[in-house]
């Protein structure tokens, strides 16, 4: 924030309160443009967020205030928190917004901790995004095929759609992790080429 406005800078607190030295890591074209993607996706689904809130404002008061409860409004609000949430991850990641537990790397040069990364991402985070996919499109499929409803009564239709979600977040997520480790092959082969010059 600077001293002249009373505005928010989101950017200028980000910046403050992320860990700067992932954002030392250069960019490739191709991570560029996964990133832009995703930022785009970010930024619109986050709307999702005062949605969800005035969905449970008006769940509470048609509750209190006029003994009214609609069960699709309530599942509603459990949608709107999943999309939110999984759709967050990959925005999450590009902007290193994540919880790390770097004690054992936290003070090793940027050259080790990209390699640490570039093995996390490629032996863990990887091969989880696709199991996951993989495992949802079977559980997808079936609640098309079943064209499966809530079981509560006044709940909501096509659960299919909200189970897609799963599909769309760990798409997304796979590649801001993709792009990251793009950006950190590209910092160890800079790297690698000053040693060797």
């Amino acid at each position: 924030m600077s001293n002249h406005d009373n505005r928010l800078d989101l950017e200028e607190i980000e910046a403050k309160l992320s860990d700067t030295t992932w954002s030392a890591l250069p960019h490739t074209t191709l991570s560029r443009r996964i990133e832009q993607v995703i930022e785009t996706i970010g930024r619109n689904i986050s709307f999702v967020w005062i949605l969800l809130m005035l969905l449970i404002v008006a769940n509470a008061l048609m509750r209190y205030f006029f003994s009214v409860n609609f069960i699709a409004l309530e599942e509603l609000q459990w949608h709107l928190y999943a999309v939110g949430f999984m759709i967050g991850l990959s925005y999450c990641l590009i902007h290193d917004g994540h919880v790390r537990v770097d004690a054992l790397v936290e003070h090793s040069q940027l050259r080790t901790r990209a390699i640490i990364e570039l093995i996390g991402l490629t032996l863990l985070l990887f091969p989880f995004c696709f199991i996951v996919i993989d495992y949802a499109i079977p559980f997808i499929s079936r609640a098309y095929q079943l064209n499966e409803v809530s079981s509560a009564p006044g709940g909501l239709p096509m659960r299919w759609l909200i189970k897609s979600t799963i599909v769309v977040a760990f798409v997304l997520l796979a590649l801001a992790a993709f792009s990251r480790w793009l950006r950190c092959l590209a910092f160890l082969r800079q790297s690698h080429s000053r040693t060797s010059a």
